[in-house]
């Protein structure tokens, strides 16, 4: 298995912890390989499961250790009752994992009130990973059962059909099974594009409210997040609308169907671009910095930069082996409003250069330099 970023032990004997990632990003491994004196209640086991439904202050009587770990904590959010007097009154350090915030968020649950930090575990990163290779990072993602196999697509196959649709229909989020899956099929070629609730219900022959519903269960359950617009431009009005990504760029490929991406093939670029905005969500989670990403595109589509940190760096993604000065232009139109810090053009070009202001990155070169401190901080 892979050393990970994140460090439970770290954050464990600070103070306690939810800690939430989609299913098979690896949380299982981590508590086991960070926290092997935690006492573990795995709320999958349905005796577990049964003895606390029944009965909550069996808790209580059932801890040994100073610091415990509640593993799919969501199934069960009266727990978290339970978890607060114990948090308050014996000083117990908990990590709280859920691969689901849905019903904790909306089911009117105890979120501890600031006695609980949050933590989120992601796909792997390049970091993490000394057999990183970016073509078949681009093609399979970085779940760490479906990036060391040896059959990655049809081990991305059976998640889908586990996690994102048997398992989300077993909980009973959505109603008409027959909705969700039409849907699921047509989102996977829609990661990485402005959000058309309208375009996305004429293809998949749901109504455009469901689909704005069934885009909130994808968020909720950790499966897909949005980058909002940037907004602050004066002399170019921005699009109001969101892009939408898959969690993983594999998962978004599976989705819409893209096998063996070449290299040089449009489709690659697409995913390469899905790969680095991942990166960047991953660094930002892992540091808790505060800059939330956006996306800034004209109102007339002639103009977009695919990525912005706050108000700190604008991010443009070309997938390119070659440089040209056209690839500059979103960056140069965002330039103009003197609303950004620092302007970064990444390629698959191995030569760094700075043009017109811009800094012009190699992705090898951007990726050491985002992990290392350099890009964000």
């Amino acid at each position: 298995m892979y050393k990970r970023i994140l460090n439970l032990q770290t954050a464990i004997k600070k103070k306690s912890h939810f800690l939430f990632g989609p299913r098979a990003t690896g949380k299982s491994w981590l508590i086991k390989h960070d926290l092997p004196e935690a006492q573990v209640f795995d709320l999958l086991d349905s005796s577990t499961f049964a003895r606390f439904l029944r009965r909550p202050a069996a808790l209580a009587e059932e801890i040994k250790s100073k610091f415990v770990v509640i593993d799919e904590v969501q199934k069960l959010p009266i727990l978290l009752d339970e978890v607060h007097r114990l948090i308050e009154n014996k000083k117990i350090h908990f990590l709280l994992t859920g691969s689901s915030a849905r019903k904790l968020k909306h089911g009117g649950a105890n979120l501890l009130a600031g006695r609980a930090r949050s933590l989120q575990l992601f796909p792997l990163t390049s970091q993490e990973l000394p057999d990183f290779s970016l073509e078949k990072y681009c093609n399979v993602g970085g779940l760490p059962i479906i990036y060391q196999s040896d059959e990655s697509w049809l081990e991305l196959k059976e998640y889908i059909n586990l996690y994102l649709k048997e398992e989300i229909i077993a909980e009973a989020i959505v109603r008409k099974i027959d909705h969700y899956a039409r849907f699921i099929d047509v989102i996977g070629q829609r990661s990485g594009e402005e959000l058309n609730y309208q375009s996305i219900a004429d293809d998949s022959g749901v109504p455009p409210r469901t689909v704005a519903n069934f885009i909130e269960i994808l968020k909720d359950t950790l499966l897909a997040f949005e980058l909002e617009p940037y907004r602050k431009t004066k002399k170019r009005k921005a699009v109001s609308k969101s892009k939408i990504y898959m969690f993983d760029v594999g998962v978004a490929n599976y989705l819409a169907g893209r096998k063996n991406l070449l290299l040089r093939s449009e489709a690659f670029g697409k995913a390469f671009e899905h790969f680095m905005i991942q990166e960047l969500r991953s660094y930002i989670g892992y540091n808790q910095l505060d800059g939330p990403m956006t996306y800034w595109r004209t109102t007339t589509g002639q103009f977009e930069v695919d990525c912005i940190i706050g108000d700190d760096v604008a991010i443009e993604i070309k997938s390119s082996e070659n440089f040209h000065e056209k690839m500059l232009t979103g960056l140069l139109a965002l330039k103009e409003e003197q609303k950004i810090k620092r302007y970064i053009l990444i390629t698959r070009n191995t030569i760094a250069r700075k043009s017109n202001g811009i800094e012009v990155m190699p992705c090898q070169t951007f990726l050491e330099n985002l992990w290392g401190g350099k890009i964000l901080t």
